[in-house]
């Protein structure tokens, strides 16, 4: 197991040093199969991703897009397993990046909280991004979180009150995750106007880093969303480049380097 765990908070406060956002990049575990899925993210970090986030595949994505959604089940239907998701956090969080999951929280549930912190910590991870449950309704997860030194990071959105920014900013440890998308997740061609104002309500309660999914997928829109947030998710995008190159792994894998290149550049041109 991995012995010591990289901070996702020393992640965000390396990039501000350099004044410049975190680049968050993301794949779902076992796609395209488990051993491709820890080459892939390995590239990621080698090109350039400051924080990896892997998703935990599960049968019912209700706030994933069709992306992503493909990318699952294909995971699933390959027979990927809760244990191969711990192995591939294990292989990536070797790398020194911050390694954190993203789950529904029916998997974690039905696996053991506690079980699954303490699996979770000893396999190296970071913590864990948790789309459908709210700091309200989370205090399992959140003392487990606590017991075993793991960031947990909540979601909020447009519609999300001043009270839920005000909460979500509080419980959360490592970042907070600004969905600033309404609906389901995915690459878009533009920016929101509504990632800007959702970033300061919650640089209002606080100076927890604030890392933006808003459905980035190159250089220059990275550039635009770093020019006011802590971190750029990505995961589409890189789902994407698998997806297009299925069955040939060499040419997924240097899309997928030659995307992580791109974005990188575009974090640090976007400095503020």
């Amino acid at each position: 197991m991995t012995s010591t765990t990289a901070s996702t908070t020393q992640a965000f406060d390396k990039a501000r040093a350099e004044g410049r956002s975190a680049l968050v990049g993301y794949l779902p575990a076992g796609f395209p199969t488990v051993e491709g899925s820890i080459t892939a993210l390995r590239a990621m970090v080698e090109a350039g991703c400051d924080v990896i986030e892997i998703g935990l595949p599960y049968s019912d994505p209700v706030m994933d897009g069709p992306t992503i959604q493909a990318a699952a089940q294909q995971a699933l239907e390959g027979g990927v397993r809760t244990a191969d998701v711990l192995r591939v956090v294990e292989a990536v969080a070797e790398t020194g990046v911050p390694t954190l999951v993203m789950t529904y929280w029916n998997p974690i549930e039905r696996y053991g909280v506690e079980r699954w912190a303490s699996d979770l910590a000893k396999s190296g991870g970071a913590g864990m991004i948790t789309p459908d449950i709210t700091p309200d309704h989370g205090s399992a997860w959140i003392d487990a979180a606590d017991a075993h030194d793991l960031d947990k990071v909540f979601l909020v959105a447009p519609s999300s009150t001043d009270d839920r920014v005000a909460m979500t900013a509080a419980e959360s440890r490592g970042f907070v995750y600004a969905a600033a998308v309404m609906g389901v997740t995915g690459a878009r061609d533009a920016s929101s106007d509504l990632a800007g104002p959702l970033v300061e309500r919650v640089r209002a309660n606080g100076d927890i880093p604030v890392a933006v999914g808003i459905g980035v997928s190159n250089g220059d829109q990275a550039a635009d969303v770093a020019a006011y947030a802590d971190g750029v998710i990505v995961g589409s995008a890189f789902v994407r480049c698998l997806l297009d190159h299925a069955g040939d792994q060499d040419a997924g894998l240097e899309a997928l380097r030659a995307l992580t290149t791109d974005l990188a550049e575009g974090v640090r041109r976007g400095a503020r």
